[in-house]
């Protein structure tokens, strides 16, 4: 798969965030960071009609350009609903973790570990996900200007090593507009490595 097809599947679970279970997600990203796009494409068209989750038109055509050439199931493509626009998530963001204790935990201070100092990281950052039950997640929010695919991988392998069965990784190549899941996570987040500024 050349470096554009794995740049689009990726753009693809990045537009998904938020609207797709944290399980699927992961599996997906990890299964892509290991160039297994076939898995994928098997996989994630039978997920969303599962989960009933509806693709916009751009996502439409990422989906015909990546999951179709890799092997993906093509009246299980056509069977995805459309929708003209995401609606809102049941989701809320805040900087603070659960247990307040944001300034030397140690998953962040591994993660901050592992990302200082690396020049294609142009910010990593960290927030906290609330579900309407208030169960919290750690979301993990990193800019990029190098493999993004193999970036997200590699995190989310950390988080798990760490214990956290099924991380939240994000990470987003730089010049890549931001989805409203997203912005809303930036927007109520601390950095993982300082000195790094929240994109605009």
């Amino acid at each position: 798969m050349s470096t554009t097809q794995v740049g689009e599947a990726h753009e693809l679970l990045l537009r998904l965030a938020g609207r797709l279970g944290d399980r699927q997600l992961w599996r997906c990203r990890d299964w892509l960071a290991a160039g297994a796009v076939d898995a994928v494409a098997r996989v994630l068209p039978l997920t969303l009609l599962r989960e009933r989750v509806g693709i916009t038109p751009e996502e439409s055509r990422l989906v015909g350009a990546v999951l179709l050439p890799a092997g993906a199931d093509a009246e299980r493509l056509n069977a995805i609903p459309w929708v003209d626009e995401i609606s809102e998530t049941d989701y809320t963001f805040s900087a603070e973790s659960p247990d307040r204790l944001n300034v030397g935990d140690s998953t962040s201070v591994v993660l901050g570990a592992i990302l200082r100092g690396r020049p294609e990281v142009v910010e990593a950052r960290t927030s906290w996900r609330r579900d309407r039950a208030g169960s919290a997640t750690r979301v993990v929010l990193v800019t990029t200007t190098g493999d993004a695919a193999r970036l997200t991988g590699e995190l989310q392998r950390v988080l798990r090593a760490l214990g956290t069965a099924e991380p939240v990784v994000e990470v987003l190549p730089a010049g890549f507009t931001p989805t409203g899941y997203h912005r809303a996570a930036f927007a109520a987040s601390e950095p993982l490595v300082e000195g790094h500024l929240v994109p605009s």
